[in-house]
Parts: C-alpha cells; structure tokens; sequence
C-alpha cells in the first residue's frame, strides 16, 4: 500500500471490486479548513454560496477573530458594478447559516476595496491572537 500525504480531503467511492477502489471528486484540502465553534469550514464552500448571488462579485475575504472564548468569522464581499444592494448581506449570511450551519457577520464593501493579487489570492484573514 502507496500512502501520499497530500492533505486533499476526498473518500473512496463504494464498489464491489477490492482491487480497483476508486475516489470521490476531491472536495478540498485539510490545511484550507477553519474550525468556527465547531463546524468545520472551508472557504470554497463560502465562495460557492457567493457565486450564486448575481449581484455579488466574486472578491471576499474572510476574516476570523476571537469574541470571548468563541471564534468568530465575518465575510467582507464586493457588490458587482452596477448591482443594488437589495438585501444582499442578509441573504448571503442567511445562505451560509443554512448551508454550512455557522453564523457570520457579512458586510458590503466598496467596489475595488478587496486587495487583488496576482497568482493565488490570500482569502483567510485570521485576526485571532496566537
């Protein structure tokens, strides 16, 4: 038996054959998970629920912060030019509630306030003391 330590997260697939085990679609990978009381997020899934929403563009950062003992995250999110923002804070964080099972604060920035990169963007803030 090969192991690899790839830290993707994926499961085998039920079959009937022993030898030829195949895998499920891989769904991320361990080290992009946060851990908010309790539940385990990742931001692909926050990116998802956001990429439904027409009116909001696909720059957001998350930012995880310590409120007492508890963790706590809030979803910073662009509206897209030209987008009016008829609830869209509340539906977004009503979409993430229902989905993942974790409340958040989310606000409505500015066009243009979320930083871009080039290459990969840095999507986790994490504002928690070490």
């Amino acid at each position: 038996v090969v192991r690899y330590r790839t830290r993707d997260l994926t499961r085998l697939l039920p079959s009937s054959a022993r030898a030829m085990r195949r895998m499920e679609k891989i769904t991320g990978r361990s080290d992009d998970m946060l851990i908010i009381r309790g539940a385990n997020v990742f931001p692909s899934q926050i990116e998802e629920l956001i990429l439904r929403q027409p009116e909001l563009s696909p720059h957001y950062v998350l930012e995880v912060s310590k409120d007492g003992p508890l963790d706590h995250l809030s979803v910073l999110v662009e509206l897209n030019p030209g987008a009016a923002d008829r609830d869209s804070a509340a539906k977004l964080r009503h979409s993430i509630k229902n989905t993942i099972g974790v409340s958040t604060d989310v606000k409505l920035v500015p066009i243009s306030a979320i930083e871009r990169s080039i290459g990969k963007a840095k999507r986790v803030v994490d504002k928690r003391p070490k």
